[in-house]
């Protein structure tokens, strides 16, 4: 590089005007490149060429159009704020005839915000010439007061090869990586004019940037199109049965505008979270002139329904940018000004057309519930058996209402059908009771019929609550420490007594029993020693049926011998007999339970040891059971259930067929 005495080139502006617009005037390199893309565009390019270099140390773009010379460079690129538009015929491109994209002159400062060094290349007419700018000078040039006018460093023409176009090298990058898929699919997205038809190419890293790179299309179910331009990007939406044409038209003030572009929901919300960047395309981009204008306008409308997580459009509005018109792009260039009356038309039409598309995608995944269930054929079958049209069709309301439900793991829908076929079945009996208030003779069918349903309803409801039983027994299983144990057992035992006994329900009793015996048995703890008492955990009383229930849980660390025990029981025994006899219950059972957590220490003194000792609290009609016993024994007790129980009904029969391949498709993902 070299410098003459007399600068060849100048940029006129108030430096520290550079500073702010430039250095930080975006905030992504997709912003950033698309801003030397729209130049390309602007300069009848055909083909511009990007390429990210493998060391992350440089990026070129290079374009094949009409180039500067250096009275160009100087009066129109390194002028900032020069507006093309208000030079004769500068509003349509000379070759094609294009309406241009840039207006206020400043995108190119854009480059200073990924790279301190901009190295620029172009030729016109023949004639080559290249300079460079670099923040660091800049920088210096700002705090020494040089003036307004900064000079960049002119390149030799010897080193200029170019035989057309211009060149832009950013070098001194300030971010060093730089995903090459990731830039191809947001190019793609921020522009329109890549379509065929346009005579007009942008090539990254050697490979064109199609329309389907932008990645969303395939991923829409339902779509909404305006203008022909809706009508072009249905026919990429392949997955899109019978796209729906909307009004294009809308007035702002006295003049008709219209817009084009179209308005999509995606079949799965999750399906607009992108997996390589966790970013969202839960957005409608709006499009003007073929270049992204701003990035999100849907997030404007806060949109309460669930329908707005699938949605995602493209809505193109030229008449925000009217040569006439003032502009109406931030500074950015990455938004719109909000306030102005075209943009507040915009958001009125789209809001009317979302409030639209709200009613037609929840109809139409109501009328698809059905559809999307019976892919699941034991769903399919319960389905079929619906012989009542009422009821068919409260199930087809049902299955609408859980497809519309953003829920992507298909292991986690299948399980939410099954909870909504068991309430739908629990509904259906409730009504089918009603109806039977009067049953006759006559109507004895309709009376087999609410049994029937109530054997399925059972059967399904038990196989749940086993199976949660069955959940809750292994965690226990897995506690390792013996205090964890005791305290998980001291909390839930007493109002989970199916750990003890799989045929015992919920503890109950009447408040007045309760407190007698109680009583009565705290009577009988004040006689115990302090050994005594220390060594108790606990004492519980509950009746189940007809049984009157009394638990006694040791501590689990501590050691005991028959006769000890045995001890303790019969005085509560007596005092709970009392009771009993006192308020008219004499003979009705009672069950003694001792809860330890090791083995008595007399039942390995000899080989008859633990018979005899249980035999002697088989007197007492009581029992004792070490802590991993009674978890051990409720655990087998309810997986023997769940895998050989034969009288299901149907119901139960579709519940755990689903469970099972869920099961596989977990295991086979696993592996």
């Amino acid at each position: 590089m070299t410098s003459s005495a007399s600068p060849k080139y100048r940029m006129t502006l108030s430096l520290s005007v550079l500073k702010h617009l430039g250095f930080g005037l975006y905030s992504n390199v997709p912003a950033v490149l698309s801003e030397a893309v729209a130049n390309a565009w602007d300069a009848d390019a055909e083909k511009v060429r990007i390429r990210i270099y493998p060391d992350g140390g440089e990026i070129t773009i290079q374009d094949d159009g009409h180039g500067m010379d250096v009275d160009d460079a100087n009066n129109k690129y390194l002028t900032m704020g020069y507006e093309r538009r208000k030079d004769s015929g500068g509003a349509v491109t000379p070759k094609f005839g294009r309406p241009v994209m840039g207006r206020k002159g400043i995108g190119k400062l854009s480059l200073f915000s990924i790279a301190k060094t901009v190295e620029v290349h172009s030729v016109k007419g023949g004639a080559r010439h290249g300079f460079v700018m670099d923040a660091d000078s800049i920088e210096d040039t700002i705090k020494n007061g040089d003036g307004e006018e900064y000079h960049p460093q002119e390149v030799p023409a010897g080193r200029v090869s170019l035989d057309r176009g211009t060149l832009i090298t950013l070098t001194n990058l300030m971010r060093q990586r730089i995903s090459s898929a990731y830039l191809r699919r947001r190019l793609a997205r921020r522009f329109s004019v890549i379509a065929p038809g346009n005579s007009f190419e942008i090539i990254l890293d050697g490979d064109p940037i199609q329309v389907g790179d932008r990645d969303y299309y395939d991923k829409l179910q339902y779509m909404w199109t305006f203008g022909e331009l809706g009508q072009k990007a249905a026919q990429s939406a392949k997955l899109v049965v019978n796209p729906e044409s909307r009004p294009a038209k809308l007035n702002i003030g006295n003049q008709e505008v219209e817009i084009g572009g179209w308005i999509g929901t995606a079949a799965k919300a999750g399906d607009l979270k992108e997996r390589d960047t966790n970013e969202s395309i839960n957005k409608i981009v709006v499009m003007v002139r073929g270049k992204l204008a701003q990035e999100d306008i849907l997030q404007e409308f806060r949109e309460p329904g669930v329908y707005s997580q699938y949605i995602i459009g493209e809505v193109h509005a030229d008449f925000l940018d009217l040569d006439e018109e003032e502009d109406i792009a931030t500074t950015s260039r990455q938004r719109i000004v909000e306030d102005d009356d075209r943009y507040r038309g915009l958001k009125k039409k789209l809001q009317e057309e979302l409030k639209f598309i709200q009613s037609e995608w929840t109809n139409r995944r109501n009328a698809d519930g059905r559809k999307e269930a019976e892919q699941i054929p034991q769903v399919k079958d319960w389905l079929a058996g619906l012989n009542n049209s009422d009821h068919s069709k409260a199930a087809d309301k049902l299955l609408g209402r859980i497809n519309q439900l953003p829920i992507d793991n298909e292991v986690e829908k299948r399980r939410l059908l099954v909870s909504g076929i068991l309430a739908f079945e629990s509904f259906k009996f409730r009504n089918l009771l009603k109806r039977i208030e009067g049953v006759s003779v006559e109507n004895m069918g309709a009376l087999r019929e609410v049994f029937t349903q109530l054997d399925d309803l059972e059967a399904s409801a038990y196989y749940q609550i086993a199976k949660d039983r069955l959940q809750v027994i292994e965690k226990l299983a897995n506690l390792v420490d013996e205090n964890a144990k005791e305290r998980a057992l001291q909390e839930h035992l007493y109002q989970h007594l199916w750990l003890l006994d799989p045929s015992w329900e919920r503890a109950t009793a009447t408040v007045r029993m309760e407190q007698r015996i109680k009583t009565a048995l705290g009577s009988v703890s004040n006689s115990l020693s302090e050994e005594q008492t220390r060594k108790r955990l606990d004492i519980y009383y509950a009746t189940t049926g007809k049984k009157h229930v009394i638990i006694e849980l040791k501590r689990a660390g501590l050691l005991f011998n028959t006769a000890e025990l045995l001890g303790q029981v019969i005085y509560y025994r007596g005092a709970a007999l009392r009771v009993l006899r006192d308020l008219g219950m004499e003979g009705e059972p009672l069950e003694f339970v001792c809860v330890v957590g090791k083995r008595l220490r007399d039942w390995d003194e000899h080989t008859t040891g633990e018979t005899d000792s249980r035999r002697s609290f088989d007197g007492q009609n009581a029992r004792v059971v070490m802590y991993d016993q009674l978890i051990s024994n409720a655990q087998e007790a309810y997986r023997d259930y769940l895998e050989k129980s034969e009288e299901a009904g149907r119901v139960y029969r579709l519940i755990t067929s689903i469970e099972a391949e869920d099961a596989e498709a977990i295991h086979s993902d696993t592996n």
